[in-house]
């Protein structure tokens, strides 16, 4: 979870700002259903405008029922609407809590945990990210490494998470990197349409390990044609001031491409990645700038300490301690 220094320092003002902009934090009432819906640039619970701000959860699904309760009463109070949780988790420290298998079907107990935690997400009026990659090879079992089982695991999620609403899919992380990761905008196309035909009004992205170029945004609206763009921002002491510009250009381009979607910021810069280490003032530079650049969303993104064997601490890659 976020340290309390940085939840005081941008929590309060940001929920201020984001209500002087008319845009809600907060989802449906308890205990309702909750639809994620897109009207222009913004995205929409039930119909009203909401600004998502997140927190990362890749490996949620290894912690106890009992933590992630805890968990999402801590975000709900600290005003966070949004949670990213990979569908294919199997980092570097030895708990797989993947919800498919290698070929794209479905992985028993996670998957039954995933659709668990979706339901309590959709109860809370609370919105989740479902993420596939297919993994470097490097950590753990390499997955969807065929198209064929890429598009089954879409398959497999699409289908069985259908009746709830309140999620989205990643189709596949950071996938301009030009490793066993890469998947071609051909390749995205396909996949988008393999989860439109099973249901037409899933949300489906696909997200970018760096700043989009106005030619890789044309293939993004227009080949695969996704539902909104997630550009991962970059990790260096001057992203924060940047990321309002770069807002603004994204929506720029968009228009001369004649189709405007909402931009998402579902993986910007963390502590423990590089030398950098952003403070709570760098976390609340580079949300305002998403809020007053015409961005729809953030997330507070946290993950494992790059450089000690054992990567702690690990935050939401290992949430089994």
């Amino acid at each position: 979870m976020p340290p309390v220094r940085l939840l005081r320092q941008t929590v309060g003002f940001y929920l201020r700002l984001l209500l002087a902009l008319g845009l809600m934090i907060t989802g449906a009432a308890s205990g309702a259903a909750t639809e994620l819906g897109i009207k222009d640039t913004q995205f929409t619970v039930n119909g009203a405008p909401s600004f998502l701000y997140g927190i990362s959860y890749y490996g949620g699904l290894g912690a106890s029922e009992e933590f992630i309760l805890r968990d999402l009463d801590d975000m709900q109070r600290h005003g966070f609407n949004w949670i990213r949780v990979w569908a294919t988790w199997d980092y570097f420290f030895g708990d797989d809590v993947s919800v498919v298998d290698q070929d794209g079907h479905v992985r028993e107990p996670y998957f039954g945990k995933l659709k668990w935690l979706l339901a309590e997400c959709d109860r809370r009026g609370m919105v989740v990210d479902v993420t596939l990659s297919r993994g470097d090879g490097k950590t753990g079992v390499g997955r969807m490494q065929t198209l064929a089982a890429h598009h089954r695991a879409v398959d497999t999620l699409v289908t069985a998470l259908k009746p709830l609403r309140n999620w989205y899919l990643d189709l596949a992380n950071e996938r301009s990197l030009r490793d066993a990761r890469f998947v071609s905008f051909e390749e995205l196309k396909q996949l988008r349409e393999t989860a439109r035909g099973l249901d037409s009004q899933r949300l489906v992205t696909a997200s970018d390990v760096k700043e989009i170029s106005r030619d890789d945004l044309g293939s993004y609206l227009l080949t695969a044609e996704v539902d909104f763009i997630c550009p991962h921002r970059p990790r260096h002491h001057k992203s924060a001031a940047e990321t309002e510009p770069k807002s603004r250009q994204y929506l720029a381009w968009m228009k001369d491409f004649g189709r405007v979607v909402p931009v998402h910021y579902q993986e910007p810069f963390r502590i423990g990645f590089t030398d950098w280490q952003p403070k709570a003032e760098d976390f609340a530079t580079d949300l305002r700038g998403a809020l007053t650049g015409g961005a729809a969303g953030w997330c507070f993104h946290n993950g494992n300490q790059v450089g000690p064997p054992d990567g702690k601490p690990r935050r939401s890659f290992d949430m089994r301690e």
